[in-house]
């Protein structure tokens, strides 16, 4: 075996040009796929930075955000009665009464952003994300600080000091790592706290985020820095993930019966508040999973596993062609070597040796590609998380880790025996005494039929991927040129949190009734409206309704649920939707008139099963209160969630009005404080009349003069929110085109080496032809026809593989056809152009051979 890899090693520095291009055709199909790899070993693969992240379990099987009340239901978590968010009363009941748990942890499911600024700073308050967590969190996850000390359970009391842990990332940004930060006092809410410490390198907390957090503080200062949340208080709500380490030896199928029981007890108690009989029957079969909490990227695995599995598939493909390309240049040099082979055969080596000696040299070639691979995989990787992350990134590494490095060696070995068979096979089958006769020449197209037909293999799966590439491009264009219900030109979405400012609920109405009328007289400036989210801003409030006259859905269907929204005068204007029926709210609706309500199009179609719907009326909080509000008009169907999912009912409520139950209802406070919640309206609509100049610093300017308090958490246009929908969208079709085109030039590369190879070994054939008649273009003629007729054949089989293959990516396709003309024709003309491209020079070269040279040659 040693002396194969010398003789390898040897044979390689012998021919340059050919090492160079196998090491670079071999680099580029290992390092697009590892690049790929390195993705999914960040998002599918990746533990937490934590200690033992195998020991960790999730209370739960569905990451959520952000906040529930009542039973669970299908629209939120996908399953009925299913378990994955918890009050913090419900946690306290589980870290107290599950003795499996060695420790039990709570985190707030939302990434929150507060106003934060270094005490005695005359700068203004930055937004900077936030988490509440248990006191135990970082000991449950084995944390240790970087610098400092990290939360204790003691910090986690009511009246405890208010104290803080900062990310790593955050210190070294934007403190720039002085050591003097630790201890000193940060005014978060315009309320001092202390930094205790800084966390490790690397830790992003118990999920990898697009928008990790900043820094963690104890649950218990909630009330201290989010006075209206009163989250604490509500036994009802749920805002907690739930994670624990199990002590050693504890049986998790009990510590999970156990729970449910727990579960179960806790919602039949008073703290559940689960008062309705309907409700109240659903209890015993609610339920809980405990699973896996080590991985901590399960939503970002449920929104990129589809996408990174396609792209592993595309790039295995890519790496097939790169494969194919080897097999062809190790084909065409193992044919000039023939005579060698034979010589050595006719002295006495064995067929095993030489096809050992083949395949060394193969594995040789695939293990310096694969280093090589590895740059490439490091640089695609980055390339791939900027495409992927581009407005939010995420602590992903593109540096190839141990797994990654052991992915690219074995796939180095694979590809270095898949492409290493066919010469093996030559070498294995070599006839001395026909080789020593001069079987080198050759008049025949026999012996390139395995060149031919990988040629053909080539092209069929460029066919597959090119298809790919533009059914995702077509799918992304149709995505974005629908009408989604408004309209983004010339509008702006500005993002705030009047809580951070300290603005009370009864002081909203005048507050907003200010920031109108700022935001108006900017020049420019036609319209201005407010909401508590906009259209595709990933925020939806949704509650079951019910109509007047109606009976009541069955407990635990979302058969009448729906999303809301409420928002100002002029809004429907401002975002660009179009009225249907009835009226849009005025300035009369107000805390004095009747409640009113619009709906969509889909709530009428749904909800009220087609009937005429101005007058009718409906409730949204108990079956028993159906007349709260009064339908007054309709809209079009405006898109508030993904692009890509059907729009659900909506109805919208007027931004002064306010609803209340019966005092004697046992809910009443909780409902007061939802609605009261619901009047901090986060979004500020502007539509403009053009372009205007340096709209941005107006409007944070003109903001300031109304509360220099007052948190600016997004500004952007409604143009770029739409887009960061599409996010993913691009990210996929950029890769698999990225992909195709590699695919297509490494086949194109293949066609060229095969056909240069045929002229090569048919230099007397041409002769004689050209000798016996056959003029320049004829000579031409021929060769091109082998090469289209290669090509000819791969479209034959790649077409239909590329429609099957539209078939299963029918899942992230959109209103795409698989025998689409606009995709297929321009991928038959780029693969025939290549093909032309590929075949001209070695025709060329043929029609320039002399007969008689030719013929004196051989």
């Amino acid at each position: 075996m040693l002396a194969d890899l010398k003789s390898a090693l040897r044979q390689l520095r012998k021919s340059p040009a050919f090492t160079t291009t196998a090491v670079l055709t071999l680099a580029l199909g290992i390092g697009a796929t590892t690049a790929i790899f390195t993705l999914v070993d960040g998002v599918l693969l990746k533990s937490l930075p934590v200690k033992d992240p195998a020991g960790l379990l999730r209370v739960g099987d569905n990451e959520q955000c952000c906040n529930n009340s009542g039973l669970p239901d299908f629209e939120n978590q996908g399953k009925p009665n299913d378990w994955s968010l918890f009050s913090y009363a419900q946690y306290r009941e589980f870290r107290d009464h599950t003795p499996g748990f060695e420790s039990l942890a709570a985190f707030q499911a939302s990434t929150v952003y507060m106003a934060v600024r270094q005490s005695g700073s005359n700068q203004p308050a930055a937004p900077t994300t936030t988490e509440l967590v248990s006191g135990n969190a970082f000991d449950t996850l084995g944390i240790r600080a970087y610098a400092g000390r990290l939360l204790r359970p003691s910090d986690d009391v009511q009246g405890a000091a208010p104290v803080a842990v900062m990310s790593f990332a955050t210190w070294e940004q934007k403190f720039g790592g002085e050591r003097s930060v630790v201890g000193s006092d940060l005014l978060i809410n315009g309320h001092p706290v202390t930094v205790v410490g800084i966390a490790p390198p690397g830790f992003y907390g118990e999920r990898l985020s697009a928008e990790p957090s900043s820094l963690w503080m104890p649950v218990n200062m909630q009330p201290l820095l989010q006075p209206e949340s009163h989250e604490l208080e509500h036994t009802e709500t749920q805002f907690l993930n739930l994670i624990g380490r199990v002590a050693p030896g504890a049986n998790i199928a009990a510590m999970q019966s156990q729970m449910v029981v727990e579960l179960q007890q806790f919602l039949e108690s008073p703290l559940g508040k689960i008062t309705l009989p309907e409700a109240r029957a659903l209890i015993p079969k609610q339920y809980l999973r405990l699973t896996p909490g080590g991985a901590g990227v399960q939503r970002m695995q449920d929104t990129y596993k589809d996408d990174l599995h396609l792209l592993m598939w595309v790039s295995s493909f890519v790496l097939l062609i790169a494969c194919a390309n080897l097999a062809n240049l190790m084909l065409a040099r193992s044919a000039t070597r023939r005579q060698q082979i034979a010589v050595r055969t006719a002295l006495g080596a064995s067929r095993k040796r030489l096809v050992r000696g083949a395949l060394v040299e193969c594995l040789v070639v695939a293990m310096i590609g694969g280093l090589a691979g590895l740059l490439f995989a490091w640089g695609g990787a980055k390339l791939i998380l900027h495409l992927a992350f581009e407005h939010n990134p995420v602590n992903i590494s593109a540096s190839p880790s141990p797994l990654v490095l052991g992915f690219a060696f074995v796939v180095s070995l694979a590809t270095g025996l898949l492409f290493g068979v066919a010469p093996a096979w030559l070498a294995a089958h070599a006839d001395p005494i026909e080789a020593l006769r001069g079987a080198n020449r050759s008049t025949g197209r026999h012996e390139t039929f395995a060149q031919r037909a990988l040629v053909v293999a080539q092209a069929a799966v460029s066919v597959v991927l090119l298809c790919a590439a533009g059914f995702l491009i077509l799918s992304m264009r149709q995505m974005e040129r629908q009408h989604f219900g408004f309209d983004p030109t010339h509008r702006t979405i500005v993002q705030v949190d009047p809580q951070t400012a300290g603005y009370k609920p009864e002081q909203l109405q005048s507050f907003y009734r200010q920031v109108h009328e700022t935001l108006s007289q900017i020049p420019g400036v036609t319209s201005v409206a407010e909401s508590m989210y906009s259209p595709m801003d990933g925020d939806n409030w949704g509650e079951n309704t019910y109509v007047e006259g109606e009976p009541a859905p069955p407990p635990g269907s979302d058969s009448q649920g729906s999303s809301w929204d409420r928002v100002s005068p002029g809004y429907f204007a401002t975002i660009g939707t179009k009225l249907v029926e009835g009226r849009v709210f005025t300035e009369s609706d107000n805390a004095q008139s009747h409640n009113v309500a619009v709906v969509n199009q889909t709530f009428v179609r749904k909800i009220l099963h087609g009937k005429s719907p101005i007058g009718m009326h409906f409730g949204d909080f108990d079956p028993a209160i159906t007349g709260t509000y009064e339908i007054v008009g309709v809209v079009e169907d405006a898109q508030y969630w993904d692009p890509d999912e059907h729009v659900r009912p909506m109805y919208f409520v007027a931004s002064e009005q306010w609803t209340q139950l019966p005092t004697t209802h046992p809910r009443a406070a909780d409902y007061a404080h939802f609605i009261a919640q619901s009047h901090y309206l986060h979004a500020i609509e502007i539509e403009t009349r053009g372009n205007v100049p340096e709209l941005e610093e107006r409007v944070r300017r003109a903001l300031a003069s109304v509360n220099p308090d007052l948190l600016v958490t997004r500004y952007q246009s409604f143009d770029e929110q739409v887009r960061l929908a599409f996010t993913q969208q691009h990210m996929v079709a950029e890769l698999t085109s990225l992909f195709g085109a590699l695919a297509l030039v490494l086949a194109a590369i293949g066609l060229y080496g095969v056909t240069a190879y045929a002229v090569a070994q048919r230099t007397s054939e041409i002769g004689i032809r050209m000798a016996l008649g056959a003029d320049r273009l004829d000579v031409q003629r021929m060769v091109l026809r082998a090469a289209f007729w290669q090509v000819g054949i791969g479209l034959l089989i790649g077409i239909p593989a590329a429609m099957l293959a539209g078939h299963l990516m029918a899942s992230v396709l959109y209103g795409v056809k698989v025998y689409e003309p606009t995709v297929l024709g321009p991928v038959v003309f780029v693969l025939m152009t290549a093909a032309l491209l590929a075949a001209a020079l070695p025709a060329r070269r043929a029609a320039d051979v002399e007969p008689m040279e030719a013929l004196r040659s051989q």
